[in-house]
């Protein structure tokens, strides 16, 4: 950690700058975590991870409609730590004054932060309920509760004020984690509160930034391919991006204009296996922290299944390749803007000492690219999960409506 004086110099820095987001080697907060697992039996994984698919192609669609209706309406970059627990990654987030600590799931497919799954709210003087009942569902999971506002703790010290929080009387499918924060754009939050359906209720990122602690609106997010159950392995960094945690520099694609990509962190994205089999041809859909696998439409996941020769595995629901098939693996590109991002033969591996976590054998190689459950064209045609995030450094900017991508030390990692 900083000492006093030197944080408060680097805060008065950081403020001289505020015109574009903040580059730092040093975390000023850093969290760290253990993993935990959260994958109940066979089939599991891919099947939340296409119920969510599905929950976010339906729910992005009424918000897009809900919009034409007319319904709606400078400081430090701070690190936060993340934890992968198999499915989701989580970051202990204290809330109240004093604070008690809550695990809550890092989502850039929801806006809304809630907790009380598992752990009971503590209320304290800073604890403000409001008129609003609020509500969300998720595809593998929903939660109906109260709305109050209270401090909001982030790392050791980094607070905001005033943040709106769920407060669940009922949940499910929430199991090994308290809540979710939500860091997705603020749109997704229309509708939610009950009576006041149409206001819009900022996240954290947003309060950070408009009470002065960061420059800009924007999360940063660092994780790291891994092998073992317990490990902390990601970071989240407020209104910057940690040099650090990445090589080279950071490419920036604008967000897309497509329905339902739209409403999400959205993109134009095209991918291609080896030297230019086409899997998917350019086309919208989003990049998610809470989705594990990399989803890819039916006919883009038929082709890459043939281009691969590999099987579907009925036990755990992922295709399933041979060593000799794997050794002729070829990279997967996938390409938005002008710029080409690889994903090696290895990164698309599920790692192989977590096989038995998904139901599966410990001699079989399963691959982390899937079915989407839906056609390419209907606007949300791929989800660039965490399997591919953990490859690739990845910028959430709501004030420059763009999402951005980096290589890491871990891009090319044979880890799996």
């Amino acid at each position: 950690m900083f000492p006093t004086a030197s944080l408060t110099a680097l805060l008065i820095l950081a403020v001289s700058v505020v015109a574009k987001p903040i580059v730092v080697r040093d975390s000023f907060v850093t969290l760290p975590f253990a993993k935990q697992l959260n994958i109940t039996g066979a089939l599991d994984l891919v099947h939340k991870d296409q119920a969510r698919a599905q929950a976010l192609r339906t729910h992005g669609s009424a918000k897009a409609d809900a919009r034409v209706q007319g319904l709606s309406a400078n400081t430090a970059v701070t690190s936060v730590g993340v934890t992968n627990v198999a499915t989701v990654y989580v970051a202990s987030v204290g809330v109240g004054s004093p604070a008690t600590s809550y695990s809550l799931l890092i989502d850039t497919g929801s806006s809304n932060t809630w907790l009380g799954a598992t752990k009971a709210y503590v209320k304290t003087s800073t604890s403000t309920k409001t008129s609003d009942s609020v509500s969300v569902r998720y595809g593998s999971g929903s939660f109906s509760g109260t709305e109050y506002t209270d401090t909001v703790t982030l790392g050791s010290g980094l607070t905001i004020t005033n943040q709106s929080i769920g407060v669940a009387s009922r949940s499910s499918g929430f199991t090994g984690f308290d809540g979710i924060l939500g860091i997705g754009p603020t749109d997704l939050t229309l509708k939610t509160l009950s009576p006041d359906a149409t206001s819009l209720i900022p996240t954290v990122t947003d309060n950070l930034a408009s009470q002065g602690t960061i420059p800009t609106d924007l999360v940063a997010v660092s994780f790291e391919p891994t092998t073992s159950t317990s490990v902390t392995n990601g970071e989240l960094t407020f209104g910057g991006t940690d040099a650090s945690k990445f090589t080279g520099s950071v490419t920036y694609i604008g967000l897309t204009g497509t329905t339902p990509a739209s409403e999400y962190w959205g993109i134009d994205q095209s991918i291609s296996y080896g030297s230019g089999t086409t899997i998917l041809s350019s086309t919208a859909g989003i990049v998610d922290t809470g989705t594990t696998l990399i989803l890819i439409a039916t006919d883009a996941f038929t082709r890459y299944k043939t281009a691969t020769g590999a099987v579907l595995d009925n036990t755990t629901g992922l295709l399933r390749i041979t060593s000799a098939q794997y050794s002729n693996l070829k990279s997967l590109f996938f390409t938005t803007g002008s710029t080409t991002f690889e994903l090696t033969a290895n990164a698309q591996l599920w790692p192989r000492s977590l096989n038995s976590y998904i139901g599966g054998s410990s001699s079989n190689i399963y691959l982390v690219v899937n079915d989407l459950g839906s056609p390419s064209g209907e606007g949300l045609d791929f989800i660039n999960g965490y399997t591919f995030l953990e490859r690739f450094y990845s910028v959430f900017d709501t004030t420059n409506k763009r999402v951005g991508f980096a290589t890491t030390s871990f891009t090319t990692a044979t880890s799996n």
